[in-house]
């Protein structure tokens, strides 16, 4: 398999380094299936299912006959908490569940290793030195994406870190289209849904080691 490279940029946007990828995590081969369940178990399992009615037995009150069985000419009934009556409980209504899905970390490392080779070979992943801002200011963080010509306001970018940051999270967590996070916690989720991928030169290394194993 041949050997790739990619460029390391500074925060000015330029080049100063060339380093190798590691084979073993960026190629030419993707997996699309893989990616169709780690998404479609990521999704899964942000969902809360607190969605819940009662049923009839937990409405409150109805305790009591609303008439009695028989002579009324009235059709019988027992309480007054009956589906058919309003303010009664809900019939085959929506209850508490569990949507969260269980997926191997196999098919999950191929997954993520599958994401990022396409956006390697797509070239939409840019490596930076370091991410440091000269200020804790906001427009020096759309400073930076504006070096390597990304408008904020039209493209998705997710930030891979190699160590939390608390002020340039904040910095770009200000920008709507940005999303920030360490690269030893990326998911095949936020690298597909971003159109460009900024990760620092220690958080690819990271990255690499964590797929390799």
């Amino acid at each position: 398999m041949e050997q790739k490279t990619i460029a390391v940029f500074n925060t000015q946007g330029k080049e100063k380094d060339k380093i190798e990828l590691d084979t073993n995590v960026f190629s030419d081969i993707i997996s699309h299936s893989s990616i169709y369940q780690a998404v479609n178990a990521y999704r899964a399992n942000q969902r809360c299912g607190f969605a819940a009615t009662k049923t009839r037995g937990e409405v409150s009150g109805g305790g009591k006959k609303p008439w009695k069985q028989k002579g009324t000419g009235r059709a019988r009934v027992g309480s007054t908490r009956s589906p058919l009556w309003r303010h009664g409980g809900v019939t085959f209504g929506p209850h508490p569940r569990d949507f969260s899905t269980h997926l191997p970390e196999k098919i999950k490392s191929l997954a993520l290793k599958s994401a990022l080779s396409a956006k390697v070979n797509e070239k939409n992943v840019i490596v930076l030195e370091d991410f440091k801002l000269d200020k804790p200011k906001t427009k020096e963080a759309v400073t930076v994406l504006s070096n390597f010509k990304i408008d904020p306001k039209k493209t998705k970018v997710l930030v891979l870190l190699d160590a939390a940051n608390a002020a340039v999270a904040k910095q770009l967590g200000n920008i709507a289209q940005v999303v920030c996070m360490l690269a030893k916690d990326a998911n095949t989720y936020e690298v597909l849904s971003a159109e460009k991928i900024i990760i620092t030169k220690n958080g690819l290394q990271q990255l690499t080691e964590r797929l390799v194993k």
